[in-house]
């Protein structure tokens, strides 16, 4: 159950229209740069304004947290809660961490009895949960990815590499060496190919506290690079999102796939 919740998460967001507006999925770590080996704490929330728990949780059951070694790290005392999810972690290692919410699942819409009805889940037990009867079935697949960066002592690379699986974050700009009033570069790839041509939204946070979201939008270039220059210090929510026909699962006929990021912007 708790398995599904975060697929359905995920599945409504990449399923929303581009809006700074709707609800937002977010990590936000308690600090993403330290001097070296300590604790942090994680909240994991989907909110209508950064970063506050005002919504509900974000689900940790596909948290994929991996250390700058390359190994793949479980969080300590990991808690849902009504509005909030929250972990803590501690860093052993000294480099750069990478914390995401991976999950690839699938929505359905179909008929049955006269309504039509939706369900969410992973593609492997969708044909033993659709009701028997149900007819005019509709199956869309959903790649979604929601993460953050931390670095304890010196920044390292080898855990910004990307996959090669759904729309992934390629940084030329350290991720933890973000400093207001400086460009940072990054490129997105879609299964390992550059996302030419698409929107990107960066919201400062603290949206709670004033009339408009001061979205930063971008668009990807050929290459799928795109820059941006803070305009003051603080934490910042990223997201793009695409759909096309390039599924793995048989049923769809169509795929949606998005990413998420949280980025800490330090003082010059």
């Amino acid at each position: 159950m708790k398995r599904f919740v975060a697929l359905a998460a995920l599945a409504a967001a990449t399923a929303l229209p581009l809006s700074a507006h709707a609800h937002k999925l977010w990590l936000q770590p308690s600090a993403t740069v330290l001097s070296g080996n300590d604790w942090i704490t994680v909240d994991a929330a989907v909110s209508n304004d950064l970063f506050y728990f005002n919504h509900v949780p974000l689900r940790l059951d596909s948290l994929v947290i991996t250390a700058p070694d390359g190994s793949r790290l479980e969080p300590a005392n990991p808690h849902t809660g009504k509005l909030r999810s929250v972990f803590d972690l501690e860093l052993k290692q000294e480099g750069t961490y990478r914390l995401a919410i991976v999950n690839d699942g699938v929505f359905a819409s179909y008929q049955l009895d006269g309504e039509r009805k939706r369900w969410r889940g992973r593609a492997e037990a969708l044909a033993a949960e659709l009701p028997a009867g149900a007819t005019d079935v509709q199956v869309s697949e959903t790649v979604g990815r929601v993460e953050t960066f931390v670095t304890a002592g010196a920044p390292t690379t080898e855990t910004l590499a990307p996959g090669g699986r759904g729309l992934e974050l390629v940084p030329t700009t350290h991720p933890n060496d973000l400093f207001a009033g400086e460009e940072a570069r990054f490129a997105l790839q879609l299964d390992g190919q550059p996302a030419a041509g698409l929107e990107v939204t960066i919201v400062p946070g603290g949206t709670r506290y004033r009339d408009a979201q001061d979205e930063i939008t971008a668009r990807t270039d050929a290459q799928g690079r795109f820059s941006v220059t803070w305009p003051e210090p603080g934490m910042y929510w990223l997201e793009a999102s695409t759909s096309d026909d390039r599924t793995s699962v048989e049923q769809a006929a169509q795929r949606r796939v998005s990413y998420v990021g949280t980025f800490e912007v330090l003082p010059q």
